[in-house]
């Protein structure tokens, strides 16, 4: 017998109950008080080296995929399977016995029993109230013997798997919560525009793991506000399976890739920093005592050769000024940028202010940028075309947040299962209603009383209408 079975009874207790619900809510406020899934490096720097392996240990960080959470949700299953299966086993009769036996002393014994004498004879009298009961009562039975009748009435006895349907409710949702804790996983990938990946990174232990399919970035879009805030930001996500795409969505935030249980959520993006490629260098002449320049005026398009020593002015034609090599430096930098070897000179027009000027040895029109009176370049040198360098185009790569929760159809279910069955449990109840009819001599005493699990005060009051309504038959 499972009544003899130590275990059993461990299983079935409600102390056991109360323990295990306690224990979960203690441990829950740990987890509210102690962050969960924080980088390591904070949690050493909050608690220390010791504190921080013993924490770590006991699953504290990362409380609820713990094993001794797991467990306490385990037996607390276990425990109300147990508890609910004990108690039904007693009401299984009760509810679904098809043909019950009624006890007349059960109705006309309670203190709320209404009685009335009428003339008529007991079978008379059945005729004029089966009705009443029928009317109000999906079961109704008249049992007939030679002292009178009694009839029956009976409604709502499923009322009663009301608070099974809760305790199925609960079970469900810690299925689905321990299914989810064991067998799904939350991790997260970037995803450069037009690349694909079938890996991701778990959140929390950083391991790798694999996906079945890839999930290929086709395109990343976003919108800003008129302060710059990101507005809106979109993925247009492709699934290949075997080489090929097998579904297409464009996802934002709270609208994710759904595909063999896999969700897939937009949750971050950045831009990728473009690389600096080496570009090749060409060989150019080192330090010289004198160099030859060329001078092109803007004005008459002239072009004069003149050659210059470092530090010796030398006078441009056409009234432009005067020019000196001040320095020769094998790295230039214009602007924050290399540019090589170059020379290093004064530019004094002859009514305006001197001006520094880099002529770089390798590009013949770098000058022309400056926009004076006269361009000058550095002759006889290996010629390259300089060309102002061009901002980079701006490349996103989208961040993917990728869950797997086996449990979430038993955690709805669930839920479901809990409105029913509180809903039957608090508005629904087991209603008896009973009519006793004692054959007397010369007339008939008549008794009728009601019985529910819950709501009485109702009971009572349907008691008191039926009884009005046997008065006025």
């Amino acid at each position: 017998m499972k009544n003899a079975n130590p275990l059993w009874k461990f299983f079935c207790s409600v102390k056991l109950t109360i323990v295990l619900l306690l224990s979960l809510a203690l441990t829950s406020i740990i987890g509210t008080v102690i962050p969960q899934n924080e980088d390591p490096d904070a949690y050493l720097h909050a608690y220390g080296a010791f504190r921080y392996q013993l924490l770590d240990a006991l699953g504290i960080f990362d409380m609820y995929h713990s094993w001794w959470f797991q467990g306490l949700l385990l037996f607390l299953t276990l425990n109300i399977v147990v508890c609910s299966i004990d108690r039904l086993s007693g009401s299984w009769k009760l509810i679904f016995n098809r043909n019950p036996k009624v006890r007349p002393e059960r109705f006309t014994h309670r203190s709320d029993a209404r009685s009335l004498t009428d003339k008529r004879n007991a079978e008379e009298l059945v005729t004029v109230y089966e009705p009443i009961i029928a009317h109000r009562y999906g079961y109704c039975k008249v049992t007939r013997s030679s002292g009178g009748a009694v009839i029956y009435g009976e409604r709502g006895r499923l009322s009663r798997l009301g608070v099974y349907i809760v305790h199925l409710s609960v079970i469900l949702l810690l299925i689905g919560g321990l299914a989810g804790s064991f067998f799904g996983f939350e991790g997260y990938v970037n995803i450069a525009e037009g690349e694909a990946t079938d890996t991701i990174r778990i959140r929390n232990t950083g391991r790798i793991h694999r996906l079945d399919f890839q999930i290929r970035c086709d395109d990343f879009n976003l919108t800003l506000y008129e302060t710059g805030a990101p507005k809106e930001y979109r993925s247009a996500l492709s699934i290949l399976a075997g080489g090929q795409v097998v579904k297409k969505k464009d996802i934002i935030v709270n609208d994710p890739l759904r595909y063999q249980g896999i969700n897939i959520f937009q949750s971050s993006y950045g831009k990728i920093q473009p690389e600096t490629m080496p570009q090749p260098e060409t060989p150019v002449a080192g330090p010289a005592e004198a160099y030859t320049l060329n001078f092109t005026s803007r004005a008459s398009g002239m072009n004069y050769t003149l050659s210059a020593k470092m530090g010796v002015p030398v006078d441009i034609p056409e009234g432009l000024g005067k020019f000196v090599v001040m320095a020769y430096e094998a790295d230039g930098t214009f602007r924050g940028m290399e540019v090589g070897a170059a020379l290093r000179g004064i530019l004094t027009p002859v009514d305006g202010e001197p001006t520094e000027v880099l002529l770089p040895l390798k590009f013949a029109n770098f000058d022309k940028m400056r926009g004076g009176d006269v361009t000058i370049t550095v002759a006889n040198q290996p010629q390259e075309k300089f060309t102002a360098p061009q901002p980079a185009e701006e490349r996103y790569y989208t961040g993917l947040q990728v869950t797997r929760d086996p449990g979430v159809w038993l955690v709805y279910t669930g839920f479901v299962l809990m409105i029913a069955g509180c809903f039957v449990t608090f508005f629904l109840s087991h209603q008896q209603m009973c009519i006793v009819i004692e054959q007397l001599r010369k007339n008939s005493r008549v008794t009728v009383a009601g019985t529910t699990n819950r709501n009485k005060l109702a009971m009572k009051n349907v008691t008191e209408k039926i009884f009005i309504a046997m008065t006025d038959s």
